[in-house]
């Protein structure tokens, strides 16, 4: 019988089906599950031993070298490459596994380039940028052999209190889109032969929970779930070729993401056309029985699992091992159920020509680690990334030959800061500090006990805050820095020289925020929700100690948690929001602080004036946002503190000349929408055009604006830039009363500004003729042309 799976030339469903017909139902099971790379090592070296015991069948993931261990590229390449080589020559079949990364914000492993948290990255509004970050994310995993990211986050996150909302893309469907597409295409390429698995998770309404909390159940009516949260996973899908999905832990109306069908396999596959491989979030198959109660034991989690369309068990094979294994031999799942998922697999990995190239050059590896040019863009995307929120008598930018700048504040020098919760040191975290105290029980990562496998705080070179002023300053500058308090604590003891410090100065540059990880000593990421959005500990009474010294004051926000900060926006002149900026975040900071670059980042995220607001986001339905009839809350506003898509500049803009083509025209008409934007400043800048549009009347209730297109331009000082939106009409489309995806007949309100509460130009134009029905496989999104 020839190898039909070993020739490259033939066709992918042939090779996959004459795979699996080979498979014993221990080597399909196998293939389904997961083994921690760490579990394979012992005496500080890959061991043939420990992989013959668990790698008898083969696998079907190895579970992150990079973000369990402390290797370097070459040490990480050498070790993969052991594990593919035994793979291919020591079990029967010769399978290669796929080796999976994290990878929200850069590679999370030892040596990788570290990005601006997603957030950050959002902050941006820069598809282009987006798609090069994740073209170096994509080579440095490339050249370690690791094919498989479980990135991007996907997630509307409508709900701060959510540890997790750092990770994501903000809260609007439309930018979350059109960033998460750039971020596929950017990691999965042209061709995954050359490319690396993107997973788009966390499916669905992971954002949505309960209090915020991590895991609780999202109550989301079923328009809202297809218009906004399948949103961006469904043009991930549709436009980028998205082949991986990872569940979400949370559950819907009852229904566990990781275990319905009807979400697995109706929505996703179904309604949005996935064709590739569904991954488990970790122990997502364990929580069927151990945190939803929905399954008895291993086996029954297993079978509901697989028939919902959940194909691999990570981080280890636990439920899918033997319990799996005796529910087929039972009968209770089938043959046929269990192949299905197995075939999904083997497909991938052909498509990723893992057995024809298994093994990666090791003396290569480091080559692409930390070069100058993905210093660079770690730089460029951090500027663009940081939001000035505030700049009262532009008291930014600041003189460089100031004689004295006060630098103060907990996140002003520490790297660890800089960097969010799936960066590698917040990451490994978990191991390390762990590992002091020996193992705990229900650890999430296992000990690495050999000595050159130990993951640790191991940072790439870093910049902070205080490194970054310091080189943007000038030689005759004073540069004194106090930390004045801790990130949490009721320490107060530093403020008296943090004063003493900002009374000395000509500006004092106040650094406050938080720490991302996934330990108890953290203020935000995953497990690390909160209750109240203020700044931790005494950070508080620091900015409002310095501020009462009457020396001009500016707050810098480093951070992923979305704080709620009325007494900062009402008293502090300048505050800066520059979340968790990576590797050249300090470098970048000063480029903004200091007047080398222009700011340019946009809010993708509404920031609350308090947390009793929350859910606050812009594009809540009519009659939504106020309180009837009085329209406020009784106690303070109801609008946010600053809304969605607010950044300001250095320079001025001017918007003008607003012609919408056609007036009026039938439902499949596409809309010409221009404006000219000028720079009216003195300073070159970026200003993003943002453009909305409000369904004056409709047969079901829609947003009071929502964003369907947007622009980054570039203007020197006095230039002048035609900005063209061609506006598809599928992003007017609905669910109506029936649930049929529509544009409707009807005016159109069309709005161009600054951000979702700044217009500057509005308009009209009407859907003619009689109602469109479409699929949301239609949908288009909008086009921008500069002329």
């Amino acid at each position: 019988m020839s190898e039909i799976y070993r020739d490259a030339a033939a066709p992918l469903e042939a090779r996959a089906d004459d795979l699996l017909a080979r498979m014993t139902l221990d080597e399909k099971c196998a293939q389904l599950g997961c083994v921690w790379s760490t579990q394979l090592v012992a005496d500080d070296r890959f061991s043939p031993e420990r992989a013959r015991e668990l790698l008898r069948h083969g696998t079907g993931h190895i579970t992150r070298i990079g973000a369990s261990t402390g290797l370097r590229p070459q040490e990480s390449a050498a070790f993969a490459n052991s594990i593919q080589r035994f793979l291919v020559e020591q079990t029967r079949l010769g399978i290669p596994a796929i080796i999976h990364e994290e990878s929200t914000a850069g590679l999370t492993a030892r040596d990788a380039t570290q990005f601006p948290q997603a957030i950050g990255l959002a902050s941006t509004w820069n598809p282009a940028l987006i798609e090069a970050v994740a073209g170096v994310i994509r080579e440095q995993m490339l050249a370690v052999g690791a094919r498989q990211t479980l990135a991007p986050v996907l997630d509307i996150a409508r709900d701060p209190r959510w540890g997790r909302t750092e990770e994501t893309y903000g809260e609007d469907p439309y930018l979350a889109s059109r960033l998460g597409v750039a971020y596929v295409r950017g990691i999965q390429g042209d061709d995954l032969r050359a490319g690396v698995v993107a997973t788009g998770k966390h499916f669905l309404g992971y954002g949505a929970s309960e209090g915020g909390l991590n895991h609780a159940p999202a109550h989301i009516g079923a328009r809202e779930l297809r218009e906004i949260y399948c949103r961006p996973f469904e043009a991930a899908i549709r436009e980028a070729g998205l082949a991986s999905v990872m569940n979400a832990y949370n559950e819907i109306d009852g229904l566990p993401c990781g275990g319905s069908p009807a979400i697995l396999d109706g929505l996703l596959r179904g309604a949005l056309g996935f064709d590739g491989v569904v991954v488990a979030d970790y122990f997502t198959t364990m929580l069927l029985c151990a945190f939803h109660q929905v399954a008895a034991d291993k086996g029954e989690a297993a079978r509901i699992a697989l028939a919902a369309g959940l194909d691999v068990e990570l981080p280890q094979l636990d439920c899918y091992g033997e319990p799996l294994r005796q529910q087929v031999e039972s009968g209770t799942v089938s043959h046929a159920l269990l192949d299905r998922s197995v075939r999904r697999l083997l497909k991938m990995k052909l498509a990723l020509g893992l057995l024809e190239r298994p093994l990666v050059d090791e003396a290569r590896a480091a080559a692409v680690y930390q070069t100058t040019a993905q210093r660079q863009l770690a730089r460029q995307v951090a500027r663009q990334s940081i939001v000035l929120l505030k700049n009262d008598a532009d008291l930014l930018p600041l003189d460089p030959a100031l004689p004295r700048v006060a630098v103060i504040g907990p996140t002003a020098d520490d790297v660890r800061l800089l960097q969010g919760d799936y960066s590698y040191p917040a990451h490994v975290e978990i191991v390390y500090k762990r590992n002091r105290a020996g193992r705990a029980e229900g650890d999430i990562l296992p000990r690495a006990d050999a000595v050159a496998f130990k993951p640790g705080p191991y940072f790439v070179p870093m910049v902070t805050p205080l490194a970054g002023i310091r080189a943007a300053v000038a030689a005759t500058t004073a540069v004194r820095h106090v930390a004045g308090c801790g990130i949490s604590g009721d320490d107060a003891s530093g403020i008296v020289a943090a004063v003493a410090a900002a009374r000395d100065a000509d500006v004092a540059i106040v650094c406050v925020g938080g720490k991302s990880g996934l330990l108890a000593d953290c203020t935000s990421g995953e497990f690390r929700d909160a209750s109240d959005l203020a700044l931790t500990g005494v950070q508080q009474q620091l900015v409002e100690a310095v501020v009462a010294t009457g020396t001009p004051t500016v707050v810098v926000l480093i951070n992923g948690r979305v704080f709620a900060l009325p007494w900062i926006a009402a008293h502090v002149p300048a505050v800066v929001e520059a979340w968790l900026p990576g590797e050249e975040g300090g470098s970048a900071l000063a480029d903004v602080l200091f007047g080398a670059v222009s700011p340019s980042g946009r809010l993708p995220i509404s920031l609350p004036r308090t947390v009793g607001q929350v859910p606050v986001y812009y594009n809540h339905k009519s009659g939504g946002g106020r309180s009837q009839m009085l329209g406020d809350y009784s106690d303070g506003p109801a609008a946010p503190l600053y809304c969605f898509g607010h950044g300001l500049s250095y320079t001025h803009f001017d918007y003008g000349d607003l012609v919408i083509e056609p007036p009026e025209a039938p439902a499949d008409a596409v809309r010409q929408i221009a404006c000219t934007l000028t720079n009216s400043g003195a300073r070159a800048g970026d200003e993003v055009v943002q453009l909305y549009v409000r369904d004056a009347i409709a047969s079901v209730t829609r947003p009071v604006k929502q964003l369907v297109g947007f622009a980054r331009v570039t203007l020197a000082p006095g230039a002048t830039r035609r900005v063209r939106f061609s506006l598809d009409p599928s992003q007017l489309a609905f669910f109506d009363a029936g649930m049929r995806f529509i544009v409707e007949p009807g005016d159109i309100q069309v709005m161009v500004g600054a951000s979702s509460a700044d217009i500057r130009l509005d308009g009209r134009f009407t859907v003619s003729g009689a109602a469109r029905e479409l699929r949301t496989a239609d949908i288009k999104p909008t086009t921008v042309h500069l002329e």
